[in-house]
């Protein structure tokens, strides 16, 4: 079967409900410049990893288990003549070597499933950023609670209670860069596109009914109460830059 995301995210720049403007405003946050290190895990086409070098000629390494959005990001880095400042490593995150306190910024967009959710995402993250330093996660959060009867949170928390988890693994919010809906919708139409392209250049597929009930089954949800409900943010934590006694 076609790997659904390799399918879904043919046309994603970036594999998240963001855009170019917040990923450089990420950057302005985390005061990168030339010479700062980032790690970016499950880093996807490498799309956040390309602003960022380009904008602010940090040096990054992302990390990527799947093959397509391997090729995909090396490509990309070439064509933009980045190759010396962004490396794609090919391999699963939660098997990445991170070097201890060796990273200005560590980054996971949006793929805090690599260590079954945000907690342990923060528990592998923050050893590997300096003091002073920052963690980095993109999180979807629920804008309302409790969720109408019927509806599963998926494992996520509402705003306040997702900064929660950061405080309690001992880093301090210091930014919050939020989706917009215009954000989600453009991330959400480019699933649709995508997919409808591919069912109707793939008629024959034996795997063309599961592809087209899962995006169809996605596509309902987002329009019936996701789009409304369900928000993402890229949460900016600093790590204290001496530990408390």
């Amino acid at each position: 079967m076609p790997w659904y995301y390799a399918v879904a995210e043919h046309d994603h720049e970036l594999q998240n409900p963001t855009s170019a403007a917040k990923i450089r405003q990420l950057g302005e946050r985390l005061r990168l410049r030339p010479g700062s290190r980032v790690v970016d895990l499950a880093c996807g086409k490498a799309g956040p990893a390309l602003i960022l070098a380009e904008s602010f000629g940090c040096r990054i390494v992302g990390v990527e288990r799947a093959p397509e959005f391997v090729a995909a990001a090396r490509e990309r880095i070439e064509a933009a003549g980045l190759a010396e400042r962004v490396e794609i490593v090919e391999g699963d995150a939660a098997a990445f070597e991170l070097e201890h306190e060796a990273w200005d910024a560590a980054l996971c967009l949006g793929a805090s499933f690599v260590w079954h959710g945000l907690d342990g995402t923060l528990e592998a993250l923050i050893p590997a950023v300096r003091p002073g330093g920052n963690v980095v996660v993109g999180e979807p959060f629920w804008r309302t609670w409790p969720l109408p009867e019927g509806i599963d949170d998926l494992g996520y928390v509402p705003l306040r209670e997702t900064v929660a988890r950061f405080e309690s693994a001992g880093l301090a919010l210091v930014s919050l860069i939020a989706s917009s809906q215009d954000d989600w919708d453009t991330y959400e139409s480019l699933h649709w596109r995508a997919l409808e392209e591919w069912l109707a250049d793939h008629p024959g597929d034996p795997d063309a009914p599961k592809i087209r009930a899962r995006h169809e089954a996605s596509r309902d949800a987002y329009l019936r109460h996701e789009r409304a409900l369900f928000g993402w943010a890229i949460f900016v934590a600093r790590k204290p830059a001496v530990k408390p006694l």
